[in-house]
């Protein structure tokens, strides 16, 4: 697997580990990151006049004397210009000596149109702000609007949150080493870093293995095993069957969303489960997907003991007002207790989207107790940066927290996978498994692309796909079909738009037996 992201920390000690166990020592991968950076430069930028290479003190420094080696041996006129000197004893101290072009002080750095810069100040470790000759370079390079290819992260861009630290390099192509890190796909790191190239310098699967990593860039690699395939003999309810509540008659085209959505990705059946003065405005445009009638309580239990869903979506459309925060309390409960007669009282799934979450921050505690009681049904919660920040404010306000942190932390506060949204989308699990979300496109940004979402997750839960694997599908998917679709998208294009993902997942998926 390629698919997992790196930690700088968890990178530092890949590094240590590898030396250790061999071939390469630290100088060996160092040279091949250099190599492999120079390969980078010569394929894509034949046309540079003058390449100049920004060396830092330590390690990321270091393979930017190996890359001036590499240039100048290839005959690239190439200037290297230092921010300090590499500690005496170390790979970057080696690697500088064996540079045979001579290195000036970054304060005198002076660059011309037409060339290129090769940014290996300080990658991914940086934790600190650029300041000095490092910012004055920033500044020279962006204002002459120089082309930049960036060593394993921008210097400037946080590894870890993808951040930017104060100034930071903006790069077209970023190059960087055995696995990405948080902050290439994070926001703004992941428009910093341009295009990020993968290189293998040495660091095999097998070390990576050791590390522990439970963070993973979101792809189809990462769940396709759990990609449901119906078996030959499958029938609709074997396919599983989805409910989603419906709001009142004026707002009721959020469930039908969620619901052919659900439908669409793979449900054998799904029903709109509405109150008595919406049923005739739902039933005006409902065909293939089923109608019940389910304003109280009671009516739901009815249903869920009748019909035995496998998941339910509840919020879009409800309003964000208490009372639909008591009424998925009392939901969470009735499904947690086992007061639905058998076989109802299985564990069911409950996505909680949009209005369910506003309403739930009127009584945070409450939720997150029914939530970790024993037998609650699986939670998924889907909120947006403002929804999010109702109903987990002290996590969304640690500065302190990247985004992918307060996922985690919420996740485990709730014990629920969270749906982090945004151009750069969090899955979380309350195990501390999380994912980052990287093919989103900005067509989604559309009423209702929220609600969509929501019924692909459901859908997908109830063909029995784990709740984390569900989340991360249900959001590659989405944004895939936004993507493909293009200009011009609006919500109820994205259900027939999944189609043709969903044809290339399931083929995968068969091809993968």
């Amino acid at each position: 697997m390629t698919h997992e992201l790196l930690s700088p920390a968890q990178m530092s000690e890949a590094d240590r580990l590898a030396t250790d166990a061999g071939p390469f020592d630290g100088i060996g991968l160092m040279r091949n990151a250099g190599a492999a950076v120079a390969a980078v430069v010569l394929a894509r930028y034949p046309q540079a006049t003058r390449v100049h290479v920004l060396c830092g003190p330590g390690n990321n420094g270091g393979d930017g004397y190996v890359i001036a080696r590499f240039l100048a041996a290839s005959g690239v006129d190439t200037a290297v210009w230092a921010s300090g000197s590499p500690r005496p004893g170390t790979d970057a101290a080696l690697a500088a000596a064996e540079c045979p072009v001579k290195a000036r002080p970054l304060s005198n750095f002076v660059a011309e149109t037409g060339s290129l810069v090769v940014d290996a100040l300080y990658g991914a470790g940086l934790s600190k702000p650029l300041s000095g000759d490092d910012a004055k370079a920033v500044d020279v390079v962006t204002a002459m609007r120089l082309p930049v290819v960036a060593v394993d992260l921008p210097s400037g861009v946080s590894g870890v949150s993808g951040e930017m630290l104060g100034k930071a390099f903006r790069a077209e192509i970023t190059v960087t080493f055995a696995r990405k890190k948080p902050g290439h796909l994070l926001l703004p790191g992941r428009e910093q870093c341009g295009e990020t190239a993968l290189a293998d310098i040495g660091i095999g699967d097998g070390i990576i293995a050791l590390l522990g990593v439970a963070t993973f860039e979101n792809a189809p690699a990462l769940w396709l095993r759990e990609f449901p395939v119906p078996a030959v003999d499958a029938h609709k309810y074997k396919r599983g069957h989805v409910g989603v509540f419906s709001g009142g008659p004026g707002a009721t085209g959020a469930a039908r969303l969620s619901a052919m959505a659900a439908a669409r990705s793979g449900a054998g059946a799904v029903t709109v489960l509405s109150p008595a003065n919406a049923m005739q405005t739902n039933a005006a445009h409902l065909t293939s997907i089923m109608l019940r009638e389910a304003g109280s309580l009671e009516e739901v239990q009815e249903f869920l003991a009748a019909r035995h869903p496998e998941s339910l979506v509840f919020g879009p459309g409800l309003g964000p007002k208490p009372k639909v925060g008591d009424f998925a309390l009392r939901l969470i409960a009735a499904l947690a207790d086992g007061a639905l007669p058998p076989p109802s009282n299985h564990r069911s799934a409950i996505v909680l989207d949009a209005d369910a979450i506003t309403s739930l921050a009127h009584q945070p505690e409450a939720f997150f107790e029914a939530a970790r009681q024993q037998g609650a049904p699986a939670l998924v919660m889907t909120p947006h940066e403002g929804e999010f920040g109702r109903l987990f404010p002290d996590i969304a306000a640690d500065k302190n927290l990247s985004k992918l942190a307060k996922a985690r932390a919420a996740s485990a506060q709730a014990n629920a996978v969270i749906v982090y949204k945004g151009a750069d989308t969090v899955i979380a699990a309350p195990d501390g498994t999380a994912a980052i979300n990287a093919n989103g496109a900005p067509w989604l940004a559309t009423a209702g692309s929220g609600d969509v979402l929501s019924g692909i997750i459901a859908g997908l839960l109830a063909q029995g796909m784990p709740p984390f694997e569900a989340a991360c599908a249900g959001v590659w998917i989405h944004a895939e079909a936004g993507s493909r679709f293009g200009p011009g998208l609006i919500a109820e294009d994205l259900p027939l738009a999944l189609v043709p993902v969903l044809r290339e997942l399931f083929d995968a998926r068969k091809a993968a037996e």
